[in-house]
């Protein structure tokens, strides 16, 4: 199963991952939300919508905006509603 780590936590593990881009996008019922922090900054893809992001946090150790969702994307990119992405140094194990 898929697997999102970051700081030796699991983040998110899901056999429904959706792939666009290149980036793995986790259904947001399977991300621990205790290791998420709402963040301020926001970013605009002109296919997929405004991004909005989170600071994951691990035992004190921030990674700042290393988590991103689309709230309401464009169309053609529906299928990201409800789900998270991650970068910045944040691990895929299958």
């Amino acid at each position: 199963m898929p697997r999102a780590i970051w700081n030796q936590a699991l983040l998110a593990e899901s056999d429904d991952i959706i792939t666009v881009e290149g980036e793995l996008y986790f259904p947001l019922e399977s991300v621990n939300g205790r290791y998420l922090r709402n963040s301020s900054s926001t970013s605009r893809c002109p296919r997929k919508g405004q991004a909005f992001f989170y600071d994951v946090i691990v035992e004190g150790a921030v990674n700042r905006d290393a988590a991103w969702y689309y709230l309401d994307p464009e169309t053609g990119y529906e299928q990201l509603k409800n789900r998270i992405a991650f970068w910045k140094g944040v691990e895929f194990l299958s």
